[in-house]
């Protein structure tokens, strides 16, 4: 019986405790944790794990873009968000952006293993309580629906977090070897392209899409 390595990636210490617990399987091997979206980038690229497991909010990097990014290089990975969110719009989202599984975490216990199980046999799983509403979201969903968010660049998204946790300009072009001129000139096109004006705005428009706490 093969082992399946696992990376897991959330920010809370208790949540990871509790997955080591429910993870605690003869199959299964927990082969790293990260606690933001930069070092999980990182990790799947170093670890090359079979599985991972990912939450939607966290720091530096959100989920969603993280494993967009993720998938341009690896194919392969199965991916399975545990996340708080029982919203379908933000379900829909990340099983666009590339995952096989979608499970809440007030359910992990019940419905993590059976999901990673699914996946593993190459089937989608997202929880029982919104299972049915995000298959009807999915198949609704315009081929043509676009989220306010896809029409700023992969970069533009990730200034948009580190604006929205706090962050300055020069401490942002540090993180993304950029230039703060170049920063500045995301920034403002992020507020034409989303409508908003302030830092303020950005950051709740942040916060409203799951993208910071």
């Amino acid at each position: 019986m093969r082992r399946r390595r696992l990376l897991l990636a959330d920010d809370h210490d208790i949540v990871l405790e509790g997955l080591r617990r429910v993870l605690d399987q003869p199959d299964l091997e927990i082969a790293g944790v990260v606690k933001d979206g930069r070092s999980l980038l990182r990790a799947a690229d170093e670890i090359r794990p079979d599985i991972i497991i990912v939450d939607i909010t966290m720091p530096l990097l959100n989920g969603i873009e993280a494993v967009k990014q993720i998938r341009r290089n690896n194919q392969s990975v199965i991916i399975i968000f545990l996340t708080m969110h029982p919203d379908v719009t933000f379900a829909t989202e990340a099983l666009s952006a590339g995952a096989s599984g979608y499970v809440l975490k007030n359910s992990a216990g019940e419905e993590l293993v059976t999901a990673i199980r699914e996946t593993i046999k190459g089937q989608t799983y997202v929880a029982k309580s919104i299972a049915e509403a995000v298959k009807h979201g999915l198949s609704s969903r315009s081929s043509a629906w676009r989220s306010p968010l896809d029409k700023l660049t992969s970069r533009q998204r990730e200034v948009l977090q580190l604006l929205a946790e706090g962050l300055h300009v020069k401490e942002i072009a540090e993180k993304l070897n950029l230039s703060p001129r170049t920063v500045e000139f995301h920034k403002y096109r992020i507020m034409d392209e989303l409508g908003l004006r302030t830092v303020a705005e950005l950051s709740r428009y942040a916060a409203a899409h799951g993208i910071v706490a």
